[in-house]
């Protein structure tokens, strides 16, 4: 007997019943699993196993077969497993194979045999559910990759702002502590400023209201950060004023202080007399020098306000020098915008003559002048397909004429039918178009027409022909672009163009269009 070989890495446990179309024989079933047998060994007993439960029901030594037991059908050593003396059964792998077997997986109608289904469609169905290994949740094969990008809870995602990465379910608040979140200033409207930078642009910010340094002593302006400065130069001596109580005060105080040599109270140590230091110097001289101080101060912010005034002056000199500029800057915009406009309107009336001289052009390559007109079309599957779903249900030849002077023509193919033929013939149409010499040409039109479509071995072309009722509008004196198409609803069964057909060749057919000349 042929050693089993350990070293099939790929194999797997059996095969579900339920994937049996059918009711499953004992045969057919491993003993260790109890599933369909997968590349089926069978051991010296004569039960089956999957290779895979063999190999690790016996991977640490010789076993017992319990379905011996069980059958009561014990006997050394024939009823011991052992991988030496274990074969593959090819017989019954090949019966296995050919079981007609379907999917299990919801939604999914795939159907076929056990090989196909090992081979092709197990782990590879659209409907099966596999499980996320981050969150654990079960989810369809085609979703997985949606699942692990989009909605996965233990996904882990870099902040778009700081390239940190978090897991999803911390991402959220992250964002109300990560430096780099970009956030907008309510006071002017900018966007997009990093949490670390806020704080700065509030101070700095031109249009963010704060209130006057001197709100202590009670300036209750709210000014803009902008303007702050100006209303410091313009509010000097009202926030003088609001000092001079505060000074005053402090002077008072000093005042009711007691003096050198004063006899003060002591709890419990009844009166004593205060240092007398500073003797010398009286509380008048004090109260000079203190004056003396506060005048100079109001000294330096006055002619701090006189420089701030020229500032203030030059300020507006330039300013009024910027917005005269600012005018003439507008004014040289507006001149250019409008030059910009009507090289625009130049430009679209070129595209629009380019236009029209690229479709002469076309119509010029195709056209003929001798009342003949071969079209060749190509592309005719996708065309038909464009047809069958309404997209593109008809389409025109270019034109074609009768002589150099004569009628303009062409051709309305429905690719899948028109009318009574739709859906199951090519409809062919005639249609006259207006040209430029239809006053001298003979109204109504009534010259025969053949219509054809060509077979490319050269053997039996389909053919209609037609003379015009010269009481329809299609064939009176063009008074549109073209008239109404008259011609052949049921000009080609769409059968014949089916499989290797000679009037479908590489994709395309040629159709004939010949308008008798007789009489003109």
């Amino acid at each position: 007997m042929a050693r089993i070989s350990l070293d099939c890495v790929n194999s797997l446990p059996g095969i579900p019943l339920s994937v049996l179309s059918v009711p499953m024989e004992n045969k057919y079933k491993c003993q260790q699993c109890l599933q369909v047998l997968r590349k089926p060994v069978q051991a010296q007993c004569g039960h089956r196993f999957c290779v895979y439960c063999f190999k690790h029901l016996t991977s640490s030594g010789p076993k017992p077969c319990e379905a011996c037991r069980q059958e009561e059908m014990f006997e050394e050593p024939t009823s011991i497993l052992n991988s030496n003396e274990a074969f593959p059964d090819n017989a019954a792998g090949r019966e296995i194979a050919s079981l007609p077997a379907r999917c299990l997986n919801q939604g999914c109608n795939w159907t076929g045999s056990i090989k196909e289904y090992e081979a092709q469609h197990e782990g590879r169905c659209e409907f099966e559910r596999i499980q996320c290994k981050a969150c654990q949740a079960w989810v369809v094969h085609t979703e997985k990759q949606r699942h692990d990008e989009r909605e996965c809870e233990a996904r882990t995602l870099n902040c778009k702002y700081c390239k940190m990465t978090f897991n999803f379910k911390e991402i959220k608040a992250h964002d109300e502590i990560c430096l780099k979140y970009p956030l907008q200033c309510k006071d002017c409207g900018k966007k997009k400023i990093p949490r670390e930078k806020f704080g700065d642009h509030t101070r700095t910010c031109t249009k963010s209201k704060s209130a006057c340094p001197f709100s202590e002593v009670g300036c209750k302006s709210v000014i803009d950060n902008g303007k702050l400065g100006d209303h410091e130069n313009s509010s000097t001596m009202e926030h003088l004023r609001l000092l001079l109580p505060m000074v005053l005060s402090q002077c008072r105080a000093r005042a009711d202080a007691p003096g050198p040599g004063e006899w003060q109270e002591d709890s419990g140590l009844g009166l004593y007399r205060a240092p007398e230091e500073g003797v010398t110097m009286g509380t008048g001289a004090t109260y000079s020098s203190q004056s003396v101080t506060l005048e100079k101060k109001v000294t330096a912010l006055e002619n701090i306000v006189c420089v701030l005034n020229r500032e203030v002056e030059r300020s507006s000199v330039t300013l009024e020098a910027f917005s005269h500029q600012h005018r003439l800057d507008q004014e040289k915009i507006e001149s250019l915008s409008n030059k910009v406009r009507q090289l625009e309107r130049m430009v679209n009336m070129k595209d629009l003559q380019l236009s029209e001289s690229e479709q002469l052009v076309r119509e010029l390559q195709h056209c003929t002048y001798d009342g003949i007109f071969v079209w060749k079309i190509t592309d005719f599957s996708r065309r038909r397909q464009d047809a069958v779903a309404g997209r593109t249900p008809a389409m025109f030849s270019p034109a074609f004429y009768s002589s150099k002077y004569g009628y303009k023509m062409c051709l309305r193919l429905y690719l899948n039918g028109d009318g009574t033929g739709r859906g199951t013939h090519l409809s062919l149409f005639f249609v006259v178009m207006r040209g430029r010499f239809d006053a001298l040409l003979k109204w109504p039109f009534s010259q025969k027409v053949t219509l054809m479509l060509l077979d490319q071995n050269n053997r039996e072309h389909i053919i209609d022909a037609f003379r015009p009722d010269i009481t329809s509008t299609s064939f009176q004196r063009p008074i549109s672009e073209m008239n109404i198409a008259s011609g052949c609803p049921l000009f080609c069964p769409l059968a014949k163009l089916a499989g290797k057909s000679p009037y479908l060749r590489e994709d395309t057919i040629f159709i004939k269009a010949i308008v008798d000349l007789t009489g003109l």
